[in-house]
């Protein structure tokens, strides 16, 4: 089967470089709250004299005439003025020109205001000129392409270079602890030589302000997807750590918080289990990470425990003895450490006795182990004497409780009473059945989940963090 892969890392990387070049202009440019650009700080007006010397209107007059008369796009542009007042009249090229006619008129000393009748020349002749700057700059264009293509070539070099360093798996794998991470340096390495290969191409091309943007644009769209993605990053984190720390093993017994099952793999985005009953359970890793972890597997020593109650007459010491005595004698419980017990609370018609024995699970099945255990000690109990009773109410009368009057107490009938002899006799001359061979019950540990797992493994479907190789933490 093949597995599924995702984008390649240095597609995403040039797609993200291309993103923060488009919005450099946007992320550069100062905006006011109402979302448009920063308007020009107009300047302050200069008061407008009372009185006007004579001539005052020729010289202004000849002053805009001589400025247009330097500006090829006003050539047809007539002046006047009159008490300050400067009407410009004419046709131009461009309804940009005319604009710019009039903010120069408003700057010479001495205007008052500015009339303007200017409106846009649209014959055929006079606008096929404004392509002299358009094939002017394109020309510009083209006598920069060799540059450009140099910076470009520059780029895809040392892009190229760093995917090649990058390929190098099996030295990554050598150098660093587990798959996960190299596979993490190696992407970084990618994404680092095409963003070093875009800032170089820019300087390059003397575009500085555009790369100071396109850093300053990176450091802003970081922060925003992080805190966007926080969720998604934490558990990336996790997933590091835990191939790092390799907290158990494949096929480990393990109980994660309330998730109990045996381990089957850790991937870079959860730990997968298979629980007890044979059933696939994916947490996520930034939940193991954080989580209370018990492993039943690291140590095969196990120790069981179960409780019994004894009569309150009887002697707790004797009862533990005996069940010590017999937990020692079953085949399956470990001499070292020795098996006991404890009382651990007297009842109201009970001693309740709380017995440990321990196991080697490797050899036997906690919980086949514990049941046989069980069965034995209430056998060696019972043969000893001791009575496991119900719970018993005992009831008190004194001389403040009315007795019942004898003629409200119905007298048994002697066939009645005799029948009931006779049934209680029948009952304790039942014989009891006979206690099954301790010794021929199988306590031999299960193995059918961890064959599951081991068959489940073996498919490959998905890489595995897990390093056999490493300690456990």
């Amino acid at each position: 089967m093949i597995a599924r892969r995702g984008p390649h890392p240095a597609l995403c990387g040039l797609i993200a470089a291309l993103l923060l070049v488009l919005s450099a202009p946007i992320l550069a440019a100062p905006v006011i709250p109402d979302g448009s650009a920063t308007p020009p700080v107009p300047v302050a007006e200069a008061a407008i004299a009372d009185q006007q010397d004579a001539g005052a209107d020729a010289r202004i007059a000849e002053r805009i005439r001589a400025i247009f008369g330097e500006i090829e796009a006003f050539s047809d542009i007539e002046v006047s003025v009159r008490e300050g007042v400067v009407t410009l009249s004419g046709t131009v090229p461009a309804t940009d020109d005319g604009e710019r006619a009039e903010r120069i008129a408003s700057r010479v000393s001495g205007v008052a205001t500015v009339e303007s009748a200017i409106v846009r020349d649209l014959s055929l002749d006079r606008n096929l000129g404004a392509l002299g700057s358009l094939s002017s700059g394109f020309a510009a264009l083209v006598a920069m392409l060799p540059l450009i293509g140099v910076a470009l070539a520059l780029a895809i070099g040392i892009a190229f270079v760093g995917h090649l360093i990058a390929g190098f798996g099996a030295l990554w794998r050598r150098l660093l602890p587990n798959v996960f991470l190299a596979d993490l340096v190696a992407s970084a390495i990618r994404f680092a030589s095409i963003l070093i290969g875009l800032v170089v191409a820019l300087d390059l091309l003397g575009a500085g302000a555009l790369m100071g943007a396109v850093l300053g644009g990176a450091g802003v769209i970081g922060i925003a997807l992080g805190f966007a993605m926080r969720d998604t990053i934490e558990n990336y984190v996790a997933s590091l750590m835990l191939s790092l720390r390799q907290p158990f093993r494949a096929n480990d017994h393990v109980l994660i918080d309330d998730r109990e099952g045996r381990v089957m793999r850790l991937t870079s985005r959860a730990t997968v289990l298979m629980t007890l009953e044979g059933n696939h359970l994916r947490i996520p890793n930034s939940t193991v990470f954080k989580a209370v972890i018990l492993n039943y597997t690291r140590n095969p020593q196990r120790r069981f425990e179960f409780d019994l109650g004894i009569d309150a007459d009887d002697d707790p010491d004797a009862g533990r003895q005996v069940g010590r005595e017999t937990l020692a004698a079953l085949p399956f419980v470990l001499a070292d450490p020795p098996p006991d017990a404890a009382v651990m609370e007297v009842g109201d018609s009970n001693i309740v006795l709380r017995f440990f024995g321990w196991i080697d699970q490797r050899e036997s099945d906690w919980l086949k182990a514990r049941s046989r255990a069980i069965a034995a000690v209430k056998r060696a109990l019972e043969e000893g004497g001791f009575a496991l009773p119900e719970p018993i109410y005992r009831l008190r009368f004194d001389q403040r409780t009315m007795p019942l009057p004898f003629e409200n107490v119905a007298a048994p009938s002697p066939g009645a009473s005799a029948e009931s002899d006779g049934e209680r006799d029948s009952v304790k001359a039942m014989p009891r059945p006979a206690a099954p061979a301790s010794d021929a019950e199988d306590v031999a540990p299960d193995a059918e989940i961890e064959r599951m797992v081991d068959a489940e493994r073996a498919q490959g479907e998905s890489r595995d963090l897990l390093d056999p190789g490493r300690p456990v933490e």
